[in-house]
């Protein structure tokens, strides 16, 4: 209790800067913008913290997140087939590792402990920044891969606006988005409408099926459809925001999703067709309000937030003479209540502190009526945070961060971060950077409860993180540059991880270590000469996560192997070129082959071999009096490739998407 204690008297303490308030500083502080630029401030100082840029997520606004991550960021996603599951795997660690935040409130589902990207829009996106590994102590503990922050943001110089996007595409595929805003310096109010469909039926080459052809006598894969695989959603999102005074703003903000999908079925299935059928709804309501007060010195943010999740899944078989009879019927229901409060304080130029504490409290009902299975569970999580910034001479920013958290009634292991950046020439943003931090994550409430296999038993994952990058910039009107290399290495013990057991299901269990190292290279190219802009952003990861957990439980040949579906090698590139209007857009991005068995032998059963994908996006801009229209036409899988993602799930070959902005 004596930590908790401090921290929330050294945010106290903070609190003083707001006596030295002015409305005239305060009003120039509501002004400021950090943008990507600002590459030397102590606050970021040996944190790697990636910005997505507005062109790219204007080149994405019509996919989920899922697709973004995967094409621009060194972030791997495991999608499970068109509009299916989707998560994230981060330097080569597992879905759960990944925090994502919502304006601030964390939405990783406490049954999982995952995010299904695959169910948010870009479209629903103002700003989202990635940040690396241990750096993401900044927002929460847990985040053993790195954290993702998602952010809705306000112009007050907005009186009227209007946004309307149709996406007509292959496999009777829709999109519609609408997006209506009015207001004035006082208030604000933005609504956005949404709704997707997707008949998804293409067909592929089906390896995961072989048979003998008797007039050839040659085995072959069949062509296959990818039927009862439709999809849907539709959604609102609502943004108000108030500025009583220059120096208070108030917000309150919900976003609710529905879902429906028919989730499609293995590649290797070769029964009827009127069995084993998936199919998974989502209600989702996620509401938040916060307030914000800027003083001469010091901000400070009060925010709530609730979220409720309904989920239900079946699997349904045909029974001769009865119909369809659910083998599987699965409803949980999920209540989180999160609640925080962050105070940053510039003591002086130099120096600047950083408090925050946090309660979170879940509440998850889960249960299968069919197999009479489930569990009913409660978790509260408090948490404080301390970060003291020190600058030097200009050339050296500091950076320490103290996390402490406790979970029901246990306290979670102790989590510094201590980082520097040092500005190698003086008058040139060259800088080294590096940190050196502790993190732990918690079981999810299925890893403990899912019946059957929840293991009370399993121990958090805890371990320590080393990094070290060089990152650079130069800027000029016709040519701007931005890049950074960072090596890494995070120790890991008890990792979880789910497998089969000899009871006949599978349940999660601690590794007793696992080792994941790698190397991240970044470069962005851009500039404007005249009437033509340009932009040139790749990304390459080198991602080495190995298992050296007992041999004896998982035998000599899985000893020191790469973890499953994780790629050694993986990058992307996007090329975009613009010209009085007119503008293409080439996207690639490649993975070398997985993994499917711990043992990493391809001999025992199929693996993932190497896919290189390409997109192209081409269209024009008009502009008509106060009105902006935009056509654009968008290639997916240009070059027809046959690739997966995961083990028998199939993906599409090459697609089309013809899309229309009217916006004033």
């Amino acid at each position: 209790m004596f930590r908790i204690l401090l921290f929330i008297g050294l945010i106290l303490l903070s609190l003083n800067g707001f006596s030295q308030q002015e409305k005239k500083e305060s009003h120039e502080l509501q002004g400021v913008e950090v943008v990507a630029e600002r590459i030397f401030v102590k606050e970021d100082a040996g944190m790697k913290r990636t910005q997505v840029d507005s062109i790219t997520l204007l080149e994405k606004i019509n996919v989920n997140l899922s697709d973004l991550l995967s094409e621009n960021t060194p972030i791997f996603i495991k999608n499970h087939g068109r509009g299916a599951l989707a998560t994230a795997s981060f330097r080569g660690t597992a879905a759960s590792h990944t925090q994502v935040t919502w304006n601030g409130m964390n939405i990783n589902s406490p049954m999982t402990g995952m995010v299904d990207f695959s169910q948010i829009p870009v479209y629903l996106i103002d700003e989202m920044n990635l940040k690396h590994g241990t750096s993401s102590i900044a927002d929460n503990s847990g985040g053993l891969g790195g954290s993702i922050n998602i952010k809705n943001t306000v112009n007050w110089n907005d009186t009227l606006s209007v946004k309307y996007l149709q996406g007509i595409g292959s496999y009777c595929t829709f999109n519609e988005f609408l997006q209506f805003g009015i207001g004035n310096k006082k208030i604000q109010s933005k609504t956005r409408i949404y709704h997707n469909y997707s008949k998804n039926d293409f067909t592929f080459i089906n390896h995961g099926i072989v048979y003998f052809n008797p007039e050839t006598g040659t085995y072959e894969n069949p062509l296959d459809t990818n039927d009862q695989a439709a999809f849907k959603s539709c959604g609102v999102l609502q943004e108000i925001y108030f500025r009583p005074q220059e120096n208070h703003v108030l917000s309150a903000k919900y976003w609710g999703q529905y879902s429906d999908r028919s989730l499609p079925r293995a590649t290797s299935y070769e029964g009827p067709d009127n069995s084993n059928l998936n199919n998974q709804i989502d209600m989702d309501h996620k509401a938040l309000i916060d307030w914000t007060f800027y003083a001469h010195k010091a901000k400070l943010t009060v925010q709530s937030g609730y979220a409720y999740k309904n989920l239900n899944y079946t699997l349904k078989n045909n029974i001769s003479g009865i119909g369809l009879i659910p083998a599987v019927y699965s409803e949980s229901r999920q209540n989180s209540f999160n609640n925080k409060a962050v105070c940053q304080y510039n003591i002086s130029e130099s120096w600047s502190l950083e408090g925050q504490i946090s309660a979170d409290y879940y509440d998850v009902s889960s249960h299968d009526s069919v197999q009479k299975t489930g569990y009913d569970k409660t978790r509260l999580e408090l948490s404080a945070f301390l970060g003291i910034r020190k600058s030097f001479w200009n050339r050296l920013n500091l950076n320490l961060m103290l996390r402490q958290d406790r979970v029901d009634d246990q306290w979670s292991p102790f989590v510094p971060f201590f980082g520097f950046d040092f500005k190698l020439l003086k008058k040139q943003p060259f800088i080294l950077k590096g940190n050196i931090a502790r993190n732990f994550h918690q079981p999810s409430l299925n890893d403990l409860y899912w019946q059957p296999g929840g293991n009370p038993d399993l121990l958090p994952e805890k371990g320590y993180s080393t990094e070290l990058g060089l990152e650079y910039s130069w800027r000029k009107s016709f040519l701007n540059i931005a890049s950074e290399i960072t090596v890494y290495q995070s120790d890991i013990n008890h990792w979880i991880i789910w497998i089969p057991s000899f009871k006949g299901y599978w349940e999660p269990r601690n590794i007793q270590r696992v080792l994941s190292q790698g190397l991240e290279i970044n470069l962005t190219l851009d500039g404007k000469l005249g009437n033509f802009a340009y932009k040139v952003a790749g990304n390459y990861a080198y991602t080495s996560s190995k298992n050296y957990g007992d041999p004896l439980v998982w035998g000599d040949e899985s000893y020191g192997k790469q973890l499953v579906y994780i790629p050694l090698h993986s990058g992307n590139c996007l090329l975009n070129v613009s010209y009085k209007g007119f503008f293409i857009t080439y996207q690639f991005n490649g993975y070398s082959e997985r993994f499917t068995t711990s043992s990493n032998d391809v001999t025992r059963r199929d693996w993932l071999y190497p896919y290189f994908m390409n997109d192209l996006f081409f269209g024009k801009n008009f502009k008509i009096k106060n009105v902006h229209l935009s056509a654009e036409l968008k290639i997916y899988n240009l070059f027809n490739e046959t690739y997966h993602s995961i083990l028998y799930r199939p993906m599409p070959k090459r697609n089309f998407m013809l899309q229309l902005m009217v916006r004033f």
